[in-house]
């Protein structure tokens, strides 16, 4: 599905996987649940281009539906593996991520666990991935962040805010680290201008998004 000039996301997978075009490559922004990386190298190939064009995988954070594809992918197009620098070590397997809130899901997590990739660029706040500026949003998860494209005026927001059947949210609290950091990450989102907000859940809020997220994190004060 197009969303803007060069934006794109793979539909029908469990944790919106978006293609961004950026100096004639592309950019990779999270991967979605496991299983589900010959659907996305499919839908790269329906948009003309090959395997190698693919030249990043960004990972906003390191949960499952998230990562879930990021080492398949990396093995069949050779990207570079990029995370913010206190999720590094989660998404290559290299410390043991936090469980989640809810028991039900933190059975499923011990038993359905994403593939660690190891991670070629570790990310920080005001980093530059081709076109899109880094913004580190903790409180989902301690590495969480948002990716601004200011050209396409384009915000990626990761989990830290959803677009629901014309709502606005905050992420889920049995899966947020901290909700309270998470708050004032919204907030910091909210100080940039974008007309586009794309999340890593839920559909895409196509128009005076910074507005609408300014109004949104006036509630949770």
């Amino acid at each position: 599905m197009k969303i803007a000039e060069g934006i794109y996301q793979v539909e029908g997978v469990n944790g919106n996987v978006y293609l961004a075009e950026d100096a004639g490559k592309l950019i990779l922004i999270d991967t979605g649940m496991p299983r589900n990386d010959k659907k996305i190298m499919k839908f790269i190939e329906s948009l003309g281009r090959s395997p190698s064009d693919v030249s990043v995988i960004v990972i906003t954070h390191f949960h499952i539906d998230h990562v879930g594809n990021a080492k398949k992918i990396k093995d069949q197009t050779g990207a570079k593996v990029a995370a913010q620098e206190m999720d590094a070590d989660y998404v290559s397997g290299k410390k043991v991520p936090p469980k989640p809130k809810n028991l039900m899901f933190r059975a499923f997590s011990s038993v359905v666990k994403a593939e660690p990739v190891d991670i070629d660029v570790t990310l920080k706040d005001g980093d530059k991935v081709g076109r899109f500026m880094v913004i580190h949003t903790p409180g989902h998860s301690e590495g969480s962040i948002a990716l601004l494209d200011r050209d396409r005026k384009v915000m990626f927001v990761g989990d830290t805010i959803r677009f629901n059947d014309g709502k606005m949210e905050g992420p889920p609290e049995q899966f947020t680290l901290d909700m309270e950091k998470a708050k004032e990450s919204i907030g910091k989102i909210s100080e940039y201008d974008f007309d586009i907000m794309l999340s890593g859940h839920g559909q895409p809020l196509m128009a005076d998004a910074s507005r609408k997220v300014k109004e949104f994190y006036a509630t949770l004060k």
